[in-house]
């Protein structure tokens, strides 16, 4: 499997056959890789039964102008759903909450409250904040995970990963977008022309050297 950061798993119950074979429990499974040299990256499908969610946030300056999106696809990587929207002035924190927040939402509106759910997004301390269930002092911050974490139990069972931003190019690309629209937008089986490249070459496997 090529090392893609830290991976977190969690669900309620216990699953058969999904990553690698691999069992989920009901608690939290970090795994550290270190690399010293340049370390290859690449998307990664989910397993049969299993929707994966990629998103990501944008905000230009520490609380500039903010938007989001994100990707969700099944186990052949196939395009399932794609949003983006501009959500005003916030921390890129909050826009990556945001992001995360809306994916789950659609997820549930569409009916994939009966699979399970691979989160995964590039910002880590986020990711560690989820999994971790971490109490942060920020008012708004601590509202944005409370509600996320009451979402994530609404599904089947979760994993939740960090990824290096190179395998998160898609839903980084459409929260760029976000940024040009005056309306949320949602995209069904079709995705934008903007991001048709990027979701080519993550069903393909490429491989992109990220240096460090």
């Amino acid at each position: 499997m090529l090392a893609f950061g830290n991976l977190w798993r969690c669900q309620r119950v216990q699953t058969t056959k999904i990553l690698s074979q691999t069992q989920v429990h009901q608690h939290f499974v970090l795994r550290n890789n270190y690399h010293k040299e340049p370390v290859p990256v690449a998307w990664e499908k989910p397993g049969i039964g299993w929707t994966k969610l990629n998103f990501d946030g944008s905000s230009k300056g520490r609380a500039g102008k903010a938007s989001i999106g994100g990707v969700l696809r099944n186990h052949k990587a196939e395009f399932l759903l794609g949003y983006a929207e501009s959500i005003g002035r916030a921390s890129s924190t909050i826009a990556e909450l945001a992001a995360l927040r809306r994916g789950l939402e659609l997820a549930l509106e569409n009916g994939w409250g009966d699979q399970y759910v691979w989160l995964e997004g590039d910002a880590k301390t986020l990711v560690e904040i989820i999994v971790q269930r971490r109490k942060v002092k920020c008012a708004q911050v601590q509202k944005h995970v409370s509600h996320i974490n009451s979402i994530i139990p609404e599904f089947n069972g979760c994993i939740v990963s960090h990824v290096y931003r190179e395998a998160n190019r898609s839903a980084d690309k459409l929260a760029k977008l976000g940024h040009q629209l005056d309306k949320p937008q949602v995209w069904w089986d079709n995705p934008p022309d903007e991001v048709l490249t990027f979701l080519v070459e993550d069903a393909e496997g490429k491989i992109i050297f990220r240096r460090r």
